[in-house]
């Protein structure tokens, strides 16, 4: 039998559940709360928490706290720690190992302070690597936890560890699939997603979407002249600029087109706003080495636009206000709106090599 005579077939049912549970979860905060959740039902216990190893701080970190929380105990602590010399050796070993109310040291006095009988700690190894820990407890009076539970928890730990697994491979290939890999920007597919729901969110509530969209100046010719990387670290030298100001914005992502087309997507923030951050970006674009800055436009439904009724049609403006830009060679931002010809153009792109001949008669076409 289990602790407090609990029958096996109900601790093993436990853990099938939690497997279930875990398969299901999407990202780490769901991850360990559904573990917490899971492991302090299969192993009979009162309270659970899951906690993550910071090397670099020395510390081990509490990311969920389940069931009977003590004062001062929150579901999702802020900074919850403690430090890893409190933690014996066998932890690190992979080694499940039990405390009570009456162990001497951090352990025992923690159980008594929170009024609690004794604990299970089940080191979490993920990647083969020290990861973290789960900790289940019981509270005083209740049996303690016998040789079965710490030999039982150690299955129970393999299958949280497999879970925080999968959550990791499943934000890799989030990460893969809605990120640049040059500069770390969100991608292309990324910022489609984000700006569809922003417009839905634009025709429900009336929040003011925004879109800020730059061309890098004379890429082609620092390809030439110092070859890809060169280019390469233009480029990421561009997109660490407008990721320092999109961070400048509530609500703003920051991302890569393709090719040498940067651009912010702002939720909520006025057009005004929007403008300015434009307007800035571009005088500090113009500092960069090699290159010749870039050229900036912007599209907000809190301009004269007309009806926006898809992400396109921002996108559309924005484009078209940037082949304004590029035309006039402005040092700063073309504003949709502000501009018949912008809609005009938007209306009535350049297709096919006319656009191309188009950019290629402006100053930096080419690049």
């Amino acid at each position: 039998m289990t602790g407090n005579d609990r029958p096996p077939d109900e601790a093993l049912r436990a853990v099938v559940e939690l497997a279930l549970a875990l398969a299901d979860a999407a990202t780490l905060r769901d991850t360990v709360r559904v573990a917490a959740a899971g492991a302090r039902q299969a192993l009979n216990g009162s309270f659970a928490a899951v906690s993550v190893l910071e090397p670099e701080r020395g510390r081990l970190r509490v990311l969920v706290n389940d069931g009977e929380r003590a004062p001062g105990e929150e579901e999702f602590p802020p900074d919850e720690s403690y430090p890893l010399p409190d933690f014996p050796g066998p932890a690190a070993a992979g080694a499940p190992w039990t405390a009570t109310a009456d162990s001497p040291g951090p352990h025992g006095e923690a159980l008594r302070r929170r009024g609690r009988g004794g604990c299970l700690v089940v080191p979490l190894l993920v990647h083969g690597r020290a990861w973290g820990e789960l900790y289940v407890a019981r509270p005083r009076g209740a049996a303690a936890f016998t040789p079965y539970d710490t030999a039982f928890a150690a299955a129970v730990g393999a299958v949280v560890a497999a879970g925080i697994t999968q959550t990791e491979r499943l934000a890799e290939a989030r990460r893969l699939a809605y990120t640049d890999p040059l500069t770390g920007l969100a991608n292309r597919r990324a910022l489609d997603l984000r700006l569809a729901e922003a417009v839905e969110r634009h025709r429900a509530e009336g929040t003011v979407v925004s879109l800020v969209v730059c061309d890098v100046n004379g890429l082609k010719e620092v390809n030439d002249a110092y070859g890809h990387a060169g280019g390469d670290r233009l480029l990421e030298r561009f997109g660490a600029l407008l990721s320092r100001h999109g961070a400048a914005l509530p609500d703003t992502l920051a991302a890569r087109l393709g090719g040498d087309e940067f651009c912010l997507l702002s939720v909520g923030p006025p057009a005004d706003d929007v403008v300015r951050t434009a307007t800035e970006l571009c005088a500090q674009a113009a500092a960069l080495e090699p290159g010749r800055g870039g050229a900036c436009a912007t599209a907000s439904t809190a301009d004269p636009i007309g009806p926006v009724p898809t992400g396109r049609r921002l996108l559309r403006l924005a484009d078209a206000a940037q082949y304004a830009a590029k035309a006039a060679g402005a040092a700063g931002p073309v504003v949709a709106g502000r501009d018949r010809e912008v809609t005009r153009l938007a209306d009535h792109p350049p297709r096919g090599n006319a656009r191309r001949a188009f950019r290629g008669r402006q100053p930096g076409g080419g690049g």
